[in-house]
């Protein structure tokens, strides 16, 4: 008989703790308002949206840094520029489908006698060359199309570097996405904060290319979480929102090992704004090996977990 009373009082313990948690969560989700649940998800949707785009990240599938001179292009392993076609058996690419010309501050592209090329749209006539970027602003789009694969590539600049950024529009990475893992949606994590005035221009910001980048700096953002004061520097970028790249005490273990970023929105008059980490996302790097991706400061550096926003993608 006591075993058996001993065992009616804690399953009653049992069942009373349950229920305790149960009102518990329930009332957290009721103190989340509807409407910022309804802008988080759909901020989501937007953010994969863009990353499946033609523009998006997923679909990236080389970066080919030029040399001076000539550059060949194809998927011959004596090319400058060797694009590795996953798909070999089942999507044609030439071997050598044309020439990256680098002189001085431009780029020009040369196409072979036998594809047909589109440079911003246009069919560009066999063996012609034409500029397709410069140090004046010129940077144009390529593209070829085949047997239902379609490519297209740009020149980027990394301060001294220039590169093509090439795309497999049907890549694999975009048919087979799934998604992106997110922690729960938590309305503790949208702070308020106030952003101080820069004290200097710029921000020397590092990149997964070992260079160092100065960014316009935006001044340094203060927040206070569990009583505890936080600063991070943000950066201009020249849009309607400032962006700031962070690290937290979830970074590499639930969270991508490089950081995450995150956009805030332009402060009223006395520097009040909102940094709202539910909308922290990974960078491109997280997707892909051929971006150029900046890294945070050491100063951005948070000693807290912030289990909000973006997941690890788990890929890079």
């Amino acid at each position: 008989m006591p075993n058996k009373r001993n065992s009616s009082q804690l399953l009653l313990i049992l069942v009373s703790l349950t229920m305790v948690l149960s009102y518990s969560n329930l009332k957290a989700q009721k103190s989340i308002t509807p409407t910022y649940i309804e802008s988080i998800n759909e901020w989501r949707k937007a953010r994969e949206a863009d990353l499946k785009s033609p523009k998006g990240w997923l679909n990236l599938a080389g970066l080919f840094w030029l040399h001076k001179g000539v550059n060949t292009f194809g998927v011959n392993k004596n090319n400058d520029c060797v694009y590795e076609n996953p798909n070999p058996s089942d999507v044609f690419f030439p071997d050598h489908l044309g020439n990256f010309i680098f002189e001085g501050d431009s780029v020009m592209w040369e196409s072979l006698d036998k594809y047909v090329v589109k440079v911003n749209n246009q069919n560009m006539s066999f063996g012609s060359k034409v500029c397709v970027f410069n140090g004046k602003g010129l940077s144009s789009e390529m593209s070829w199309i085949m047997s239902g694969a379609s490519y297209s590539w740009t020149i980027i600049k990394r301060e001294d570097k220039i590169g093509v950024r090439f795309r497999n529009l049907k890549s694999d990475n975009v048919l087979l996405f799934k998604g992106i893992a997110h922690f729960p949606i938590n309305e503790k994590f949208k702070i308020k904060a106030v952003l101080q005035p820069p004290v200097t221009s710029f921000l020397m910001i590092s990149n997964v290319l070992g260079q160092q980048v100065a960014s316009k700096n935006a001044g340094k953002l203060q927040f206070t979480y569990l009583g505890k004061p936080y600063s991070l520097d943000v950066i201009d970028e020249g849009g309607n929102q400032l962006f700031i790249t962070f690290t937290d005490a979830t970074t590499g273990i639930t969270t991508y090992g490089a950081g995450r970023f995150v956009y805030i929105d332009q402060p009223d008059v006395n520097g009040n704004t909102f940094i709202d980490f539910n909308q922290a996302f990974n960078p491109p790097c997280a997707f892909t090996k051929f971006a150029t991706c900046p890294l945070p400061p050491p100063q951005n550096r948070l000693s807290f977990q912030i289990p909000a926003g973006e997941k690890n993608y788990g890929h890079h």
